[in-house]
């Protein structure tokens, strides 16, 4: 057994056994590992930032870890914009990232680089492996740092020669402690803070947004009259009939700051206080009015659940809200012109039950989640860290981890570009997504932050947002990589299609125009 085949073992015994990468020759040695490790799925992706996009989605979705195959320091570097975005929604990922072997470093090959510092940049943990004889004890540190706090990403660097050298031992992962309890005086705040009723909102972060959180936070609403609301970036959040709906905090800075008017006070459930994506000439950087007082009521990792119903007890709240309509009858898809309103009312119609979203569909889309609470009950994911290009990986990893349920992405035109080859994955797979592009053929949320700045858009703004000359033809793109795909132009046309899509076995490309 060489250092490849512990690395393997010790990843699949601690159930890592999902693995998206783009190898090289670096890699060669884990790449023949896996025909004696059968447990280990390897995923091929044709971008870096493909494999990095969907190892971030299977976790989401699997609740658990997933590992990357990397080449060498640039290879890494290829993967970052959507590590970041893994790192902003807290998923466990292990990224395994070939380098040269050590005593071939020093001279300076072309692939060499700077390895331990791109990745300390998104990873909360990272270690070159020197020895082939430690490599399981390294990996095992790797999987458990990933995990801490409920995920992370950790990142284990390995030389060709510890990869082809002598094996050690499998690696033992160290159980995960506990999640460490909210303090006694934050939910006494939390609880003041509730009494002021309309005043006061919750507002729940990734770890409060499954499970039965949210139903907590609505009983509390209940009994208070506080509002609830859900984070702008969402990790993945369990939604759609028989669940509690909440309104997200909006991304454009006007719509949030007229939500905020009328909030004195704010309880934080895992959640950050809430922040512009840009700031502008009016030097604001959140949504709340002066004087506006925040207090968290835990983080990331904490026991959230324990500490919601402690709320619940002291507000005397039953812990059962209002049951939830689950059967309310189905709206009926929308005809006519192709707008965002329209296309919320037949996504809400028309989304099957259990389905997953992944949203990356930026302008066009924005007014689609408060469309669709009463859907069928779905998982929606969504863009984290605003490194655009996530939606397509994500849907692919997100399919991964749930083959058995139907993923649909909402994908702006131009930030898809970023990751188009995630489609080639998907046709491979055989995964059952459904993708519709907004195809407006121009970066419109850039107009509107162009206005936002108070920066009139003129004829630079015109050549360099638009994406019509020469104009992108979706069709043609989804097929080259393999993917089934038509046009829609009318609302009536896109209900027929996606009707199709959804008894239509492997991935699909719908092309909306507006």
């Amino acid at each position: 057994m060489n250092g490849a085949d512990t690395l393997l073992h010790t990843l699949v015994h601690a159930g890592v056994t999902t693995c998206f990468g783009n190898p090289g020759t670096s890699e060669v040695h884990f790449v023949k590992s896996l025909d004696k490790v059968p447990q280990m799925r390897c995923i091929l992706a044709l971008a870096e930032n493909v494999a990095t996009g969907a190892a971030d989605g299977y976790a989401r979705l699997s609740s658990g870890t997933a590992a990357t195959l990397l080449h060498c320091g640039p290879g890494l570097a290829n993967g970052l914009a959507n590590l970041h975005n893994a790192q902003k929604a807290g998923s466990s990922i292990v990224n395994i990232v070939g380098d040269q072997a050590q005593f071939h470093a020093y001279r300076n090959p072309p692939l060499a680089s700077e390895t331990e510092n791109i990745a300390r940049t998104v990873s909360t943990w990272t270690r070159r492996s020197n020895a082939s004889l430690s490599v399981g004890v390294d990996a095992a540190a790797a999987i458990s740092q990933s995990r801490f706090g409920g995920g992370a990403i950790a990142t284990l660097i390995l030389p060709s020669d510890v990869c082809w050298g002598p094996g050690g031992p499998v690696g033992t992962v160290l159980e995960q402690p506990r999640p460490s309890q909210v303090p006694e005086l934050a939910i006494a705040s939390a609880v003041d803070l509730l009494k002021q009723g309309h005043a006061t909102a919750l507002i729940l972060g990734d770890d409060a947004l499954c499970g039965a959180l949210p139903q907590l936070a609505a009983a509390i609403a209940e009994k208070t009259g506080a509002r609830v609301l859900v984070h702008s970036f969402i990790r993945r959040v369990e939604r759609g009939r028989g669940r509690p709906a909440f309104e997200r905090v909006p991304y454009a800075v006007p719509a949030a700051r007229e939500m905020f008017s009328a909030i004195n006070h704010v309880v934080l459930v895992g959640a950050e206080q809430p922040v512009f994506a840009f700031a502008g000439p009016d030097e604001l950087s959140g949504p709340e009015q002066p004087g506006t007082r925040f207090v968290s009521l835990g983080s990331r990792g904490q026991d959230l659940e324990s500490a919601l119903r402690s709320v619940c007890d002291r507000l005397q709240c039953d812990g059962r809200p209002r049951a939830m309509d689950a059967d309310a009858a189905t709206s009926s898809p929308a005809s006519g012109q192709v707008t965002s309103t329209a296309f919320g009312q037949s996504l809400a119609a028309l989304l099957p039950e259990d389905s997953i979203v992944v949203d990356e569909g930026i302008t066009f889309g924005r007014s689609v989640y408060s469309a669709t609470h009463q859907a069928r009950r779905h998982d929606w994911l969504q863009l984290t860290g605003g490194a655009i290009g996530s939606g397509m990986p994500l849907a692919t990893g997100a399919a991964i981890a749930a083959p058995h349920r139907r993923v649909v992405t909402l994908q702006a035109d131009g930030s898809g570009l970023y990751t188009v080859q995630a489609l080639w994955t998907q046709a491979r797979e055989r995964l059952n997504i459904t993708t519709i592009v907004f195809a407006n053929r121009k970066y419109e949320i850039l107009f509107n932050e162009m206005r936002r700045m108070g920066v009139s858009p003129g004829a630079s703004a015109d050549y360099l947002f638009a994406l019509d000359n020469p104009a992108l033809d979706w069709v043609q793109l989804a097929q080259g990589f393999g993917v089934e795909a038509a046009t829609a132009t009318s609302m009536d046309q896109f209900n027929d299609l996606f009707t199709h899509t959804l008894n239509h076995d492997g991935p699909f490309l719908i092309e909306l125009r507006m």
